[in-house]
């Protein structure tokens, strides 16, 4: 594989120092937040990885992410917890506001330990990506402007092609390429097979901070049509983070045609009031507009022979669980955990992997469609607005922040423990 910078063809940036190790070989399909931090965990368990991802370069901005219980325990493992505090938005909390701005309630980035409703760590997903990138990009191998065109499974490994026309033979290949996973129907079946749409939209883009926003996040929301609109700040202070969401039964947008969502956006966005015209007002010369399904992936198995998933390729939990990069990160820590305690064999591997996620991941699923449902349209036929002060909603909470055990893994190579920072077994509540 030939290394491009003219802009021509995939760009390949190679492992630096340590690059050349002669583990196993794994294919990553997906440069975002799971594919990058599967990779960090790869590489420190001994494996040969290369990612791949079909944009030409990491894809900054985006909606913000947070990290919670046992996923900041993660993050402190893999010795990265000052520099995704650097990067974080610094949000102080929420105000929930009226039409006109008074606020209706208030919660604060301290509230429950860090894990509450605004977690006390709160980044964009481009600045999650970076901060994971750059601390593999010495011992990783990284191919933009590519993607897997097509694969065939053996018994001893993986042949896979790339739409660049290079082939490749890996041991195995996991695919983080997103809630659109061309991985996962290219292996697994069409998507309309697994994605589960919960009857509303998103969309995220960041506009000129001409609002006087400081450290709190502010959200309208419109009981009667379901609809909201938030305005969230991010650390470049001149620009700030919008988000809306409105009720949708059905949605038929190609999630890549952004002129059709645009046109959308303002067509259900129309007379909502607040602050909601002059962010739309923004909207044309945004840099990072998106827009998509809110949508969960349910699946039988997250694996098939050699070729895996991760993140919500495998297990989207959909943006109203505000969980679905603890579930990458998690995933990405066990994934890599158990193939290496398994000496890469796949079947076993993958099968541990999923025996520790599937509880955890159900749920944050969960928790996403309760979220989901609390938005829905009322009338007649809606069913009940869920109870989000009982205690079966507070054990749920529990299992979606902390129910999943993180082994320390004392058996298997680690080749880069930060020093200090010894790794020491979690507890499942």
């Amino acid at each position: 594989m030939s290394v491009d910078d003219s802009g021509q063809g995939p760009t390949v940036r190679r492992g630096g120092p340590g690059a050349g190790v002669s583990g196993p070989r794994v294919l990553v399909a997906g440069a975002s937040i799971a594919g990058p931090a599967l990779a960090y965990w790869l590489r420190r368990r001994g494996a040969e990885v290369t990612v791949v991802e079909r944009a030409p370069e990491l894809r900054p901005g985006g909606q913000a992410v947070d990290a919670r219980g046992v996923a900041k325990e993660v993050i402190r493992r893999m010795g990265l917890d000052a520099a995704v505090r650097a990067a974080c938005t610094d949000t102080a909390g929420a105000h929930i506001v009226g039409p006109d701005g008074q606020v209706l309630e208030t919660f604060r980035a301290d509230d429950d330990g860090g894990d509450g409703f605004i977690a006390d760590i709160e980044i964009l997903r481009g600045d999650l990506s970076q901060v994971l990138y750059d601390a593999t990009r010495d011992g990783v191998e990284y191919v933009f402007g590519d993607r897997i065109a097509g694969l065939a499974q053996d018994a001893d490994g993986v042949e896979v092609v790339l739409a660049g026309g290079d082939r490749r033979r890996f041991d195995l290949v996991v695919g983080a390429d997103g809630l659109h996973s061309e991985l996962r129907a290219m292996v697994f079946g069409p998507h309309e097979r697994f994605l589960r749409h919960l009857g509303h939209v998103l969309a995220f883009c960041s506009v000129p901070n001409e609002f006087g926003l400081d450290r709190w996040l502010l959200e309208y929301r419109d009981q009667e049509s379901g609809r909201s609109a938030l305005l969230r700040p991010i650390q470049d202070a001149t620009r700030a983070m919008a988000m809306f969401s409105f009720a949708s039964a059905d949605f038929d947008v190609d999630h890549r045609d952004v002129a059709a969502q645009k046109v959308l956006l303002r067509e259900r966005m129309a007379d909502m009031g607040w602050l909601t015209p002059d962010i739309l007002a923004h909207l044309d010369e945004t840099p990072d507009f998106y827009l998509d399904q809110v949508a969960q992936v349910v699946m039988d198995r997250w694996s098939s022979g050699r070729v895996g998933l991760l993140g919500d390729a495998a297990f989207s939990s959909s943006p109203m669980s505000g969980q679905g990069t603890g579930l990458a990160l998690v995933g990405a820590y066990l994934l890599a955990g158990e193939l290496a305690a398994a000496e890469w064999d796949p079947e076993a591997g993958f099968a541990r992997y999923e025996a520790r996620m599937r509880s955890f991941v159900e749920a944050n699923q969960e928790i996403g469609r309760l979220n989901a449902r609390s938005r829905d349209l009322p009338g007649p036929d809606a069913e009940p607005r869920p109870d989000f002060g009982s205690e079966w909603f507070t054990k749920l909470v529990g299992r979606a922040i902390n129910g999943v055990e993180l082994p320390d893994y004392a058996e298997v190579p680690d080749s880069a423990a930060p020093v200090g920072s010894p790794i020491t077994p979690s507890v499942k509540p």
